[in-house]
């Protein structure tokens, strides 16, 4: 794989347009996955993907090697904090988004093999997650986005992020106690995932 994703970096530089519509398809879930969790809103998800793409593929001739996975969410991380700060300046709510949540919250495939009670159970969760997230400061959110959800090393989010390893950790574990709190306190969890805090006294 690892040989395969060269050979397309190297023919999109010398400009295969094909090559990089492989390299999109290898990583659009992933881009398309950190740019809802960042941003909340399907819509804006879509346009952030789009952006960080072209971004990409305007730039490839520009990376010089490294982990490209880790280049390519650090342009999508920037489209989406390009995104958010157009929302400081026009704050506004989207309708048809609201109205959409439930369509907005399905960020991964329906498995298969999943009963429906859990499917009904992982979108609860899935919409929990995301309403904490949404409350949580942007340089945590991404950081807890990164390693919590994306699977990656804190050295991968160093390089996406531009922060210093120490400062990845601290920002994680500050994410990490403010999102277990904000669920606990708005009971936003599903019920099957909270505690019952009598019986966590009684302990």
């Amino acid at each position: 794989m690892a040989n395969e994703e060269q050979r397309l970096i190297s023919a999109a530089q010398a400009g295969d347009l094909e090559a990089f519509n492989q390299i999109v398809r290898l990583y659009e879930t992933r881009v398309y996955n950190l740019c809802y969790r960042m941003l909340g809103d399907a819509d804006a998800a879509a346009d952030a993907t789009q952006d960080a793409f072209i971004a990409a593929f305007r730039n490839v001739r520009n990376f010089r090697g490294g982990v490209f996975k880790a280049w390519l969410l650090r342009i999508a991380t920037n489209a989406c904090y390009d995104v958010l700060r157009t929302r400081k300046r026009r704050p506004a709510v989207s309708l048809d988004s609201a109205d959409n949540e439930d369509d907005n919250t399905r960020t991964e495939a329906p498995d298969p093999g999943e009963s429906l009670d859990d499917m009904v159970v992982r979108q609860e969760l899935s919409a929990a997650i995301q309403q904490g997230l949404a409350e949580l400061p942007e340089d945590q959110r991404i950081v807890i986005i990164l390693s919590d959800i994306q699977g990656l090393a804190y050295e991968e989010i160093a390089q996406i992020t531009g922060v210093q390893l120490g400062t990845v950790k601290s920002r994680l574990s500050r994410a990490r106690a403010k999102l277990r709190d904000i669920l606990r306190a708005g009971e936003l969890l599903p019920a099957k995932f909270r505690l019952d805090d009598e019986s966590d006294k009684s302990k």
